[in-house]
């Protein structure tokens, strides 16, 4: 699928290569080769519907000012089928199109058409992405860093669907190595405290509330046999049940907050069959790795990193990394062609170690994509909520969405491009005014549900799109939500390339305001039934925009509110 804007931009490229191959063979034009042509929206309105900066990449190769270029495509420019209307050269020498007015009309149908469908396009042509997401370790509870992966994780694997891949959403979960020892530890230490003994927690134990709560369980169930045990057993029954707990406590959060995953990926599967032996043995065949001090080392220096990385520690345990090579090796060999992990901003320094990894193995390194995102702080009454009542650490996912629901939980964190920090108010995700944008933007879509109800009421249809007379929608408020429906595949398009869920989000609000500044200006159902049929059909097409946008955000379309 293409929207209305894609196929006029796609239209219009291939007129200016004509254009161009034209004026070259009548002289206007010194010979060149044509550029990828970028026809873009332009920021002021009078600069038109389109424009293009054609004329200035041409100008090095053509030995040409770009004025004069621009002027020779314009003469030699054959409009037909192209919905222009008229051209005019700007500046040094940008074209700049206006379309015939009537043009926006024709995404109506297209709208009606499609239904759930509108938006979608096809850019991945069928490629296979997984998104990695989330993916926190198994013991503890879900915090805000987590939260908001989730969100954006969740959305952007819709978006990139929607944008025509096969979107794979995974969780890999860390059950192995250090922490899971830890872990296993702390858990001891809880248990024997719970039967009474005075033994102390390490500095570097788990110190959260949900532990006792967990060891707590476990007695309740299985009693006190684990004290006449060897402490090694006892670790590792603690743990197996602990993760076990905290997986299906993890997972039933997230599917609470809408995100359901494909796949959840052992880390400890990877030892089990020999994974990471065979990728640091064909690491060592390849030549990238070496022996320093009994321990093994990566050379991430090759792939210019700022120093080489222990895969393997003298005591013969491999490290975390070498764990997340063999993962990220292993995604490659399921035939994924692109990989895509959300992962905190602290891990900055391990992108570029893993992308060369990737390349030392043979894939390249731009299939992996990794997003890294800044941290959140919660505010209530402008004051930051650094502590949890209930864990006595952090905030966690479920206390979130107990305060402020799940749709504005999901809005607000993915509103904001990743890369930036999140200020979370609290009070505004609660606030029932159209200063929270999450309802500012439902209240769209129930207003509408609202007209549609009052026609039923009584005892009207909504008329069908090609029965209607749409010239007759001439206000600049109707053009304008018109031409705001049409953008949307280019809207999808977009954040799917920039890996960019935020712009969904702003295209949401944007659209409503842009509703409701209509509908605070004008009758929907007015005396005149022409008219009044033709706005119908217009906000039911807004109604369908803001629902498919809303489901690619994990949000819901209420029709009350």
């Amino acid at each position: 699928m293409q929207g209305l804007v894609e196929t006029i931009r796609a239209t219009l490229a291939a007129a200016l290569e004509k254009a161009i191959a034209k004026a070259v063979d009548e002289g206007a034009i010194n010979p060149v080769e044509t550029p990828e042509i970028v026809i873009e929206v332009p920021r002021e309105k009078e600069h038109g519907d389109f424009a293009t900066n054609l004329a200035m990449q041409l100008a090095r190769s053509a030995k040409m000012a770009p004025r004069k270029i621009a002027e020779a495509v314009v003469e030699n420019l054959d409009l037909a089928g192209t919905r222009v209307a008229r051209v005019e050269i700007a500046g040094p020498g940008f074209i700049n199109f206006y379309l015939e007015p009537s043009w926006v009309y024709d995404v109506v149908p297209l709208i009606v058409q499609e239904d759930r469908n509108y938006g979608r396009v096809e850019l991945g042509n069928g490629r296979k992405v997984q998104v990695e997401f989330v993916s926190a370790n198994p013991t503890g509870l879900l915090h805000m860093g987590n939260a908001r992966g989730a969100a954006l994780g969740d959305s952007l694997a819709a978006i990139l669907d929607f944008a025509g891949y096969r979107v794979s959403r995974e969780y890999y979960i860390n059950d192995a190595g250090n922490q899971i020892e830890n872990f296993g530890r702390s858990l001891e230490v809880r248990y024997l405290q719970q039967l009474g003994q005075d033994i102390p927690m390490p500095e570097e134990g788990y110190h959260g509330e949900d532990i006792i709560d967990t060891v707590k369980g476990y007695l309740n169930k299985h009693g006190d046999g684990l004290v006449n045990v060897d402490s090694a057993t006892r670790r590792q029954t603690l743990a197996a049940y602990a993760l076990k707990e905290k997986l299906t406590h993890i997972r039933n959060t997230l599917l609470d907050f809408g995100v359901v995953y494909d796949v959840w990926f052992s880390e400890q599967s990877l030892h089990d069959s020999g994974a990471i032996d065979r990728t640091i043995n064909e690491l060592r065949e390849r030549g990238y790795i070496y022996e320093h001090e009994n321990a093994l080392w990566f050379k991430a220096t090759e792939f210019g990193d700022e120093k080489d990385e222990v895969v393997v520690r003298s005591n013969g345990i491999p490290t975390y990394f070498a764990a997340d090579i063999a993962y990220h090796r292993n995604k490659f060999e399921r035939g994924f062609d692109w990989v895509i992990d959300i992962w905190g901003a602290d891990h900055h320094g391990h992108v570029n170690r893993m992308k060369g990894s990737m390349e030392a193995l043979g894939y390249s390194r731009d299939k992996l994509e990794v997003i890294l995102m800044q941290l959140v702080r919660l505010f209530r009454g402008g004051e930051i909520v650094r502590m949890s009542k209930r864990t006595g650490q952090f905030v966690t996912l479920e206390e979130l969405m107990e305060e402020v629901g799940r749709d504005a939980a999901r809005y607000f964190f993915v509103m904001r491009s990743p890369d930036s920090h999140l200020d979370f108010d609290l009070d505004l995700a609660k606030s029932q005014t159209n200063d929270n944008p999450v309802f500012y933007i439902q209240y769209a879509h129930a207003r509408i549900c609202s007209i549609l109800r009052q026609l039923q009421e009584q005892g009207r249809q909504l008329p069908a799109a090609a029965d209607v007379d749409l010239t007759l929608l001439k206000e600049e408020a109707e053009l304008g939500l018109l031409r705001k429906l049409a953008d949307f595949p280019t809207e999808i398009a977009a954040a799917a390339e920039l890996l960019a869920p935020h712009r969904i989000a702003r295209y949401l609000h944007d659209l409503a305001g842009q509703f409701h500044s209509f509908y605070n200006s004008y009758r929907v159902i007015t005396d005149n039934e022409e008219l009044s049929r033709a706005r119908l059909v217009l906000v039911n097409c807004v109604r369908i925009v803001l629902r498919n946008a809303l489901g690619l955000l994990g949000l819901t379309a209420p029709e009350k509110m």
